[in-house]
């Protein structure tokens, strides 16, 4: 018997969230793995949050738009095709199944950062056997993730592959397309955008001349932590 101010259960149908809620065949341990492998993009998103409030650098920032832009294309071509998923998953959920989202998603990531290695950061010593084993690494992690997400929507019923094959060729396009009106139109901006106002009061950055701003920020911060070192020992003295 409910007491007084509880709450009264809602009437009516309830719809599962179908952006995070992802279901495996009980049992199956491919699939469970599959399952946790599609969260990735979500990973993705928290971390451009993350790099966007920490860094605030224009490129990351401008990066994130196309992701989201790339989204909403998605969702317009799913409301125009106006396929269903396969016939294991009709029923379950709303939206349509074409293209693939997570596909998408994953494969405008890949490209574009396959695309920021080989051209942004061409000015980096990849003679080097570390450089390279890094570009190795970067460029066969986000490519092996494209593929697990891409694989795991079909094995999971989410997608036919042939609505993961054009999430995927969206995708490529898509990234192709945002990186180049980055890296010919708004690159050239971001000196400028820098120096606005709204810029200082945000703190935004522009880093698109430093090779490796790890370093950089490394090499900077030990030399600003020694010279306050430096100006603490006469105060201490005194």
């Amino acid at each position: 018997m409910a007491r007084e101010g509880d709450m009264e259960p809602r009437s009516g149908d309830w719809a599962p969230l179908a952006l995070t809620l992802v279901e495996y065949p009980k049992g199956d341990f491919i699939g469970k793995l599959f399952a946790i492998i599609s969260l990735t993009p979500f990973g993705i998103g928290a971390g451009f949050i993350a790099l966007i409030l920490f860094r605030r650098d224009l490129h990351t920032i401008t990066f994130f738009i196309g992701t989201l832009v790339n989204e909403a294309f998605n969702m317009i071509l799913k409301h125009i095709i106006k396929e269903e998923r396969p016939a294991a998953r009709e029923g379950l959920y709303s939206e349509y199944g074409m293209p693939s989202s997570h596909s998408q998603f994953m494969w405008f990531f890949t490209t574009y950062i396959i695309y920021f290695i080989f051209i942004r950061l061409h000015h980096i010593n990849n003679n080097s056997i570390l450089s390279r084993v890094w570009l190795a690494s970067v460029i066969s992690g986000v490519v092996g993730s494209a593929v697990a997400v891409s694989i795991g929507r079909v094995y999971l019923l989410y997608h036919s592959v042939r609505q993961v094959a054009v999430g995927a060729a969206v995708g490529f396009l898509s990234a192709t397309l945002w990186f180049a009106l980055t890296h010919c139109i708004l690159t050239p901006l971001f000196p400028q955008i820098v120096c606005w106002k709204i810029s200082e009061l945000l703190l935004l950055r522009d880093t698109t001349l430093i090779p490796n701003v790890l370093w950089f920020e490394y090499t900077s911060s030990r030399q600003e932590a020694r010279a306050r070192s430096r100006k603490l020992v006469p105060l201490k003295a005194q």
